[in-house]
């Protein structure tokens, strides 16, 4: 049987393990490819991040009676402006905005235990009532799947992949083009069967 404790520690520092490798996809980017949109959508690296900071905000703060100190639209009125960084928002003014936000989800999951209730107003009936646990698995999954996303952009703007720096290797780009074209030629040769 799991310890709701060790359970509870175990989600929180995969949490945190994965909010560092998100904000480690902006290192070294220039304004410009931390913003540009990257996909059909307009996903963008900032923009992820700043998207993940109001989805934390919102679930350790609103769903627990603990609102968040940051000031957010009503989920309601929710614009979309949660998943771009204007031009007058810099890159430290967002990555400051989900630090904070990390202190208070951090302070939210420590006060709480993984059976305490909780009210999710945006859900469908008859979802809306849930506990901290199934909001930690939430926004792990979402955190993981941003995470997710901005690598893939990453390695887009620049060829960098992976979760973080000291497991990072020096791209060897002819052994990648290699691959690529190996994958490129077995693609083809299933499309024509």
């Amino acid at each position: 049987m799991v310890d709701d404790d060790a359970a509870k520690d175990t989600l929180h520092r995969r949490l945190r393990r994965d909010r560092e490798a998100l904000l480690w996809k902006l290192d070294g980017l220039s304004e410009y490819d931390l913003r540009r949109p990257l996909t059909p959508t307009g996903t963008n690296l900032l923009g992820l991040v700043k998207h993940v900071a109001t989805v934390e905000a919102r679930y350790f703060g609103e769903v627990f009676g603990r609102p968040s100190p940051e000031p957010l639209c009503r989920w309601q009125d929710s614009d979309g402006s949660d998943h771009w960084a204007a031009e007058d928002e810099t890159r430290d003014e967002v990555i400051a905005l989900y630090r904070r936000t990390w202190a208070h989800a951090d302070a939210t999951i420590a006060a709480l235990t993984l059976d305490t209730p909780g009210h999710v107003p945006w859900w469908p009936d008859p979802h809306p009532n849930t506990t901290l646990l199934a909001v930690m698995l939430h926004v792990l999954g979402e955190t993981v799947r941003h995470t997710g996303h901005a690598d893939i952009l990453r390695e887009t703007v620049d060829g960098r992949t992976g979760t973080r720096a000291q497991h990072e290797r020096p791209i060897d780009e002819r052994a990648r083009a290699a691959h690529v074209a190996k994958l490129e030629q077995a693609a083809r040769a299933a499309g024509l069967s």
